[in-house]
């Protein structure tokens, strides 16, 4: 006879899977114009639970947590104490997992290794799960950065094991839940989830209302007792309540048993909980802590003795259905409530004395400012800044607001001190086709940061006109100054137009658009214009690089350490060239350090550098003296894998983050060339 299942939560459960992949492949950003790929950890409960309780501790919020996952967090936690742990029977994707895996193993027909509820092994390793969650809180707590990625199973996978992971710990938690799985029903989900233990703890509130107080009223006397030593408790106990209560009974909604209709004979309902709980034991309601209300026990029941609801019932229930329909208006409800505000990343204050009446400045469109890492450089900056006395940053609106004492600085002032002036090439100018460039200038609003650049030169890009690059100056209104072929002439219409549009639509390799939303203003257009030298904008838009060495050479009975430029002063110097006109993109800027580190343990490499050649094309020149050769230079630079030094005992072969097709040539070095 087919076995009947719970259709919703299977259906609940595909669904979820169905658009993890969807999102967090990227497909739907293929599909869709203008979507983005998704971050795996974007709606985990798990994640926001852990921010909250950063926010608590310390007043702001890990990595680029946002408040749409604190509000999935709390919803778990709502849920959990309302009703019971919807999001694992209904949402979870290891849970899933779980399922499945439980369905392999009677495929392929060898018995689980069965570990009862109550046993000394059931509750030796049930104290993991909260020894994990204890850590986990606590690591996140303490470096604002959201530490489950480090081994979340789900997050290992969804990233293909190249997100912010430790690779031993995600290969450890995800053999824990496919080895477990088959092995043990359940495995991961009864004896390691850190979820699932702050879950059970959760259903047992009313107690944790009463440890909450007893905290509280400690703290209200004086007596200083570390979030760390409430933490501490809060695991202790779940686990004892877990152990010698195992029953939490104030939940609104249960599995229930109409004991006369029970046979107690068939144990169907035992037979496929995926906790293996002893439904038949129960007398009315089935209050384990186990418990999910994932009605798998309800659709397998043959004598129709079981339904979800708060009493018996003598007959099938729409209530049965009540479990999968609240997992889905919760979970909407946290989404829409999550994005009606945001919480600060951080929100700190210095030097405030009480004399002071401080004022705010908010200023938006700062992309620079998306995780708690740039929140804290921001700070940084700010705190250099004569008359700010505390930062707010919200990185979910890539917004800040600065408090500020108004008889020492001014909006204006912060305004300025917040921009950051910058270049950007929009197209390559062919040194050879031009002796200058023409320059026009446009004010512009609503571009204080960066990037903001980087999106109007690109808007220029798709014109298709030759603008070559842009350069940005603080003022009010911003001044851009754009870089073209002398023969352009656009009018103020054509700079409006392209300034003012909403979004950036980008082609994307392989096909389709990348939309970013943009928000710039166009204020005028300058009369004047301008000219600059083609060698003085080069120069100008040209990031360099250098790095120079020293060595340790014997200096009587002793050794030292000199610079190798004056070591090998009275030699004969040359300079290796590799000119490539890519070596102007930001990717070799971010492999040349590990370059350099590879050549500079050779004897003879006196230093390398990034930099525009005689002919204004850019080139990676490495400086050297004998013994070094020119053959050896290019044998080193063409490796396979290259030799990086990242301390003294931690040497590694990794592969070439930079490729070579070209040899390069080899000229005496002139001392003139590198400015010291």
């Amino acid at each position: 006879m087919k076995k009947n299942c719970n259709w919703p939560k299977h259906l609940l459960q595909w669904g979820t899977l169905a658009a993890i992949v969807f999102f967090v492949t990227g497909l739907a950003a293929k599909i869709f114009t203008g979507l983005e790929k998704a971050d795996p950890e974007a709606y985990c409960p798990m994640g926001g639970l852990e921010a909250f309780t950063t926010y608590l501790v310390r007043g702001s919020l890990p990595c680029s947590m946002s408040s749409v996952q604190i509000l999935m967090g709390l919803t778990l936690a709502a849920a959990v104490i309302l009703f019971s742990k919807l999001f694992c029977a209904y949402l979870c994707p290891v849970g899933t997992v779980e399922d499945l895996l439980m369905k392999l193993r009677n495929k392929l027909g060898f018995a689980s290794a069965d570990i009862r509820n109550g046993s000394v092994a059931d509750k030796f390793l049930r104290v993991l799960k909260y020894a994990l969650l204890f850590w986990i809180f606590y690591s996140t707590a303490t470096a604002s950065e959201l530490f489950c990625k480090k081994l979340d199973p789900y997050y290992a996978v969804a990233t293909g094991f190249k997100g912010e992971i430790v690779l031993w710990m995600s290969i450890t938690s995800v053999s824990l839940v496919i080895a477990g799985g088959l092995l043990v029903k359940r495995f991961w989900c009864r004896y390691i989830c850190p979820l699932g233990a702050a879950s059970n703890t959760l259903k047992f509130w009313p107690w944790l209302v009463v440890l909450s107080a007893a905290w509280w009223a400690l703290m209200q006397f004086g007596v200083e007792i570390s979030w760390l030593w409430f933490l501490g408790a809060f695991c202790v106990y779940g686990y004892c309540m877990e152990i010698f209560c195992s029953k939490p009974k104030f939940q609104l909604l249960h599995v229930c048993i109409d004991n006369d209709v029970c046979g107690k004979t068939c144990h169907s309902c035992q037979k496929n909980c995926p906790y293996g709980i002893d439904v038949p034991s129960y007398l009315g309601k089935v209050n384990s802590v186990d418990c999910t209300l994932c009605g798998e026990c309800v659709a397998a029941c043959p004598r129709k003795a079981l339904n979800i609801g708060s009493a018996p019932a003598k007959e099938m229930k729409w209530t049965n259905f009540l479990p999968a329909v609240l997992t889905v208006l919760l979970t909407v409800a946290g989404l829409c409530t999550g994005s009606k505000f945001e919480l600060p990343t951080i929100d700190e204050t210095w030097d405030v004395t009480e004399d002071m009446q401080l004022e705010t400045l908010k200023i938006e469109n700062l992309k620079s400012v998306k995780c708690y890492g740039s929140s804290m450089a921001f700070k940084a900056r700010m705190q250099n800044v004569r008359g700010v006395h505390g930062v707010k940053t919200y990185v979910g609106s890539h917004s800040v607001v600065l408090k500020y004492d108004p008889k020492k600085t001014n909006p204006e002032r912060l305004q300025e001190e917040v921009f950051v002036p910058s270049n950007f090439r929009v197209n390559s100018p062919d040194p050879k086709e031009y002796s200058e460039l023409k320059i026009m200038t446009i004010r512009t609003e609503k571009m204080y940061d960066k990037s903001d650049l980087n999106m109007l030169g690109l808007q220029f890009r798709l014109t298709g006109r030759k603008i070559f690059g842009l350069a940005s100056e603080y003022n009010c209104p911003l001044i851009v100054r754009v870089y073209m072929d002398p023969e352009e002439n656009p009018d103020e219409d054509f700079f409006r137009e392209t300034v003012n549009k909403k979004t950036l639509d980008m082609p994307v390799h392989g096909g389709g658009v990348k939309q970013t939303a943009l928000d710039f203003e166009f204020v005028r257009l300058e009369k004047e214009t301008g000219s600059i030298a083609i060698d003085e904008y080069l120069h100008m838009m040209f990031s360099e690089f250098k790095a120079e060495y020293n060595g340790r050479y014997p200096q009587g009975d002793t050794t030292v350490i000199r610079k190798r430029a004056e070591v090998y002063a009275d030699q004969p110097q040359f300079i290796y060239e590799v000119v490539d006109q890519n070596y102007e993109k930001p990717i070799v800027m971010r492999a040349l350090p590990f370059l350099s580190n590879h050549l500079s343990k050779e004897e003879g490499v006196i230093g390398t550098y990034l930099r525009l050649n005689k002919d204004l094309l850019p080139s990676i020149q490495v400086r050297f003296a004998a013994p070094m050769t020119a053959d050896r230079i290019w044998e080193l630079m063409t490796m396979d894998t290259w030799t990086i030094t990242y301390k003294s005992d931690d040497v590694r072969e990794e592969p070439a983050r930079l490729s070579f097709k070209k040899e390069g040539e080899c000229y005496s070095f002139d001392p003139s060339q590198v400015q010291e």
